[in-house]
């Protein structure tokens, strides 16, 4: 077994090399926008070859699916963790689905409202997109049914509610709105999806 030679680079694993393009393409997002990243671009800033962003991608709708699963999962994450402390009543559950969907939108940054806006472009993304939406506003629903009942609860109002904290959390983004503003906002409308 030869010794690398001094002062080279260690070779990443796949998995690490993987995670290291897509934050190096969360980082070209944020400082230059969505329409700049393209594989060639990621290539040249992440110091490698084209072919091996282009082994780990495919092509840019595949680099934009991938950072668009890793918000997903986040997502999902902190909807889980906020619904594990939730108090056991409507109020309760809007109020840490709207917490949870803001400080992950904030947490995300406006390189994900890049990302988000390139997968409305394309209909393959677009329908991950809604599908993505359709598990979260399903991940409510069920929450909800728990402390209300099915009877209670609108589920095309909860899916108008997610539309609504898209843009609430484009507003806290671009500050026009204070982000404690927009949590009141958004549970006020969780909660109108929610039938007496």
């Amino acid at each position: 077994m030869t010794k690398a030679k001094e002062g080279a680079r260690p070779r990443l694993s796949k998995a690490d090399r993987r995670a290291q393009l897509l934050n190096v393409a969360r980082e070209m997002i944020r400082t230059d926008g969505a329409d700049a990243l393209t594989l060639g671009a990621l290539a040249e800033r992440a110091g490698i070859t084209k072919p091996v962003v282009y082994e780990h991608f495919g092509d840019r709708s595949g680099l934009l699916a991938a950072l668009y699963r890793q918000f997903d999962d986040r997502q999902r994450a902190s909807l889980d963790a906020a619904l594990a402390r939730a108090r056991p009543d409507a109020e309760g559950v809007v109020a840490v689905v709207a917490s949870s969907y803001l400080d992950c939108a904030r947490a995300e940054g406006v390189e994900m409202a890049g990302v988000v806006a390139a997968l409305n472009g394309t209909p393959v993304l677009a329908r991950m997109r809604q599908e993505s939406v359709s598990s979260y506003v399903e991940r409510c629903r069920s929450a909800l049914i728990a402390v209300v009942g099915a009877d209670h609860v609108e589920p095309i109002a909860l899916e108008a509610a997610v539309a609504s904290a898209d843009a609430l959390a484009g507003a806290v983004l671009a500050s026009r709105i204070d982000e404690n503003a927009a949590q009141d906002t958004l549970t006020r409308i969780l909660l109108a999806a929610v039938t007496p």
